[in-house]
């Protein structure tokens, strides 16, 4: 391990200078940390509360934000806090249940040769309690040599009169005022980041929130799996996050009529809405759950991701990118942003992070290169959830399409879990499953209304939920930042698809896509 000089020391601990400042040391800010250290880069981090925190989300990381965990050496902290091997999940569609597992091969018959050997199993995610992970990131990142970590919080940028380039931040320290500069400054300072907003006009949109209980003991139906429940409201998930614990989220859109004041509010909404809808042996538990735990909330944010163009600046993470949660996608993406960057930032192509332009250059192609999964995550995560909180007839029919699909089992299963933990980076497979969703909801949705429904359902129905379909996916494209036009594609990358009512197979060969 490199030992840093007397000189970098005193340059970070006395003068307040390195080679990157990283404001925020939570889940992206940590490993930014650690990675960058780990090329010899002086690194100063920043946080304003070192305690351990209480949320209630960030507690389930996908197979896909796993292995991007061990590409960055830090996969260990994930031991010593009781997380959860994560198998797949459960979907209870109105107490049917169908079992979604993630996929052993993903590439079928292109499968790699560690993928053939002994290595060849199913992947599996960790979930956890939030708190937990975070203190042991940070305690990686206070061990690193070359890191030094100060519970400050910063106050407002340091920027070049001249050039308009970030110099550094100011920042409140044991409540004095102090100063820390370096050549590049990451802004990861979470979903409310009060530098956003300088750097950007539009705004994080929230139309619902996530309350959180938390089980003791509950009886999952599937251990070792998420769940997610779906019936008249908008979905609940439960998954566990220790050996006792479990996480419960309720979906409440905003003006929930089952959710005002004259209702009971959250709590009657839970009670009315939600227990009923839950597995039998879970719900002692919950109603357990609302008498003794404090609700807590979160808002259920989307924010697509921008170009950093400013100059010795990078903001990164949810201050960045943000997407509705209930695919647990965040931390996977996050991770896997920082494997990206610091390959970008490596020493071999920038050898120095004063090279603000040439700096400015790999954020630039950062930009483009996570979209092959930060836009597969981003688009699956606001589909689904237009879909499992289903409030009109065309997107009950496409929230029925979506179980039976599942229910069909094979690559039905394995394309569209395989998107949703990190593994599959294709987002034409997005595409193709999503459309084969709403060809199949059709079928199902025709079929099922009887003879005298059948020939408005077969036309002027039909339409409706293709529609419906195309309304769902396209925005969220917007979100995810119009991947199919300038994503880096492999040459010749071979996906595997089953069309579910023919069973017909088909193997198609994608052509490089240049920038423009």
């Amino acid at each position: 391990m490199y030992t840093p000089s007397e000189k970098e020391q005193l340059r970070r601990n006395e003068h307040h200078e390195a080679d990157v400042v990283v404001v925020g040391a939570g889940i992206l800010g940590c490993a930014v940390a650690v990675a960058l250290g780990n090329q010899d880069r002086s690194v100063i981090l920043l946080e304003r509360s070192l305690k351990e925190p209480d949320r209630i989300v960030g507690e389930l990381l996908q197979p896909g934000g796993v292995q991007a965990l061990e590409k960055l050496g830090l996969r260990d902290c994930l031991e010593e806090i009781d997380a959860v091997k994560v198998f797949g999940y459960d979907v209870i569609y109105y107490g049917e249940e169908v079992a979604i597992p993630y996929p052993e091969d993903v590439r079928g018959g292109e499968a790699s040769d560690e993928m053939r050997g002994t290595k060849r199993k199913r992947p599996e995610g960790r979930s956890f309690h939030h708190g937990r992970f975070i203190q042991r990131l940070r305690e990686k990142a206070m061990a690193h040599p070359n890191v030094t970590v100060i519970e400050a919080t910063a106050t407002e940028m340091v920027t070049s009169g001249y050039t308009g380039q970030v110099l550094g931040v100011e920042a409140n320290v044991q409540g004095k005022p102090d100063s820390f500069f370096g050549h590049l400054t990451i802004i990861a300072d979470g979903y409310a980041s009060k530098f956003r907003k300088e750097y950007r006009t539009d705004t994080p949109v929230a139309k619902s929130k996530f309350w959180g209980l938390e089980l003791i003991d509950a009886p999952l139906p599937m251990p070792n799996h998420g769940h997610v429940i779906l019936g008249d409201g908008a979905p609940v998930l439960l998954y566990q996050i220790g050996t006792h614990e479990t996480r419960a989220l309720v979906d409440i859109p905003e003006n929930t009529t089952s959710a005002s004041v004259a209702n009971g509010g959250v709590k009657g909404h839970i009670r009315n809405v939600v227990i009923p809808s839950l597995p039998p042996a879970v719900r002692p538990c919950f109603e357990a759950a609302i008498e003794k735990d404090r609700l807590r909330s979160m808002p259920n944010s989307f924010l697509p991701p921008k170009t950093n163009i400013t100059p010795g600046l990078a903001i990164l993470g949810d201050a960045l990118n943000m997407r509705h949660p209930l695919t647990g996608g965040g931390m996977t993406v996050a991770f896997n942003d920082v494997v990206l960057l610091s390959d970008l930032l490596d020493p071999a192509v920038v050898p120095s992070l004063a090279s603000t332009g040439l700096v400015l250059k790999q954020l630039k192609r950062l930009h483009w290169q996570r979209k092959s999964l930060s836009s597969v995550i981003n688009i699956l995560a606001q589909a689904l959830y237009s879909l499992f909180a289903a409030n009109d007839t065309q997107l009950k029919a496409l929230q029925q399409g979506c179980f039976e699909y599942f229910k069909l089992g094979g690559n039905c299963v394995d394309g569209p879990v395989g998107l949703l933990a990190g593994i599959i980076r294709n987002p034409f497979v997005l595409i193709y499953h999503f459309f084969s969703v709403a060809v199949y909801a059709i079928w199902i949705y025709v079929a099922s209304g009887g003879i005298l429904a059948a020939p408005f359902r077969a036309t002027i129905g039909s339409s409706m939920v293709f529609y419906k379909a195309c309304a769902v996916l396209f925005p969220a494209q917007s979100l995810g930042g119009h991947l199919l036009g300038r994503m880096p594609r492999p040459e010749s990358e071979r996906v595997h698809w089953v069309i579910p009512s023919t069973k017909f197979y088909t193997t198609c060969t994608w052509g490089v896509a240049h920038e423009q």
